[in-house]
């Protein structure tokens, strides 16, 4: 029986990609240096990480120099709309509600967080009077 495909970038891939989005095209080097701020991760495991996601298609890499640069293969936006479909279709079955009022519940929101939140509903009960 074969692998079962992950629904999403893992929570190191996560990381990886966090760092790219923010810096921009970098080596393994600067990944790793950046990504040691928060915990320590060895060179070799960061190395193997983006050769895997560059093989799943999550990053692309320029191999034109001595050191190859890597950069995110999708925008940010594009896949956390991927990993929140994901766990809307496997954790609350589809349920749109259930996954917000759970998230608004969990944790605390800040008033301009609210009022964002907000517009976002008028704008979409508008959007779906038309």
């Amino acid at each position: 029986m074969g692998r079962k495909k992950a629904a999403g970038p893992t929570e190191m891939e996560l990381q990886i990609l966090s760092v790219l989005w923010a810096r921009g095209p970098s080596t393994v080097r600067t990944v790793n240096t950046l990504m040691n701020e928060d915990q320590r991760t060895g060179y070799t495991t960061t190395l193997k990480l983006m050769q895997i996601m560059h093989e799943k298609g999550l990053l692309t890499r320029d191999a034109t120099s001595k050191t190859h640069v890597y950069s995110p293969a999708n925008p940010e936006a594009h896949v956390q709309e991927q990993v929140v479909n994901s766990l809307l279709e496997r954790v609350f079955a589809g349920s749109t509600e259930k996954l917000v009022m759970r998230a608004l519940s969990s944790s605390t929101v800040s008033a301009e967080e609210l009022s964002r939140i907000k517009k976002l509903i008028k704008d979409k009960e508008q959007e779906s009077r038309r």
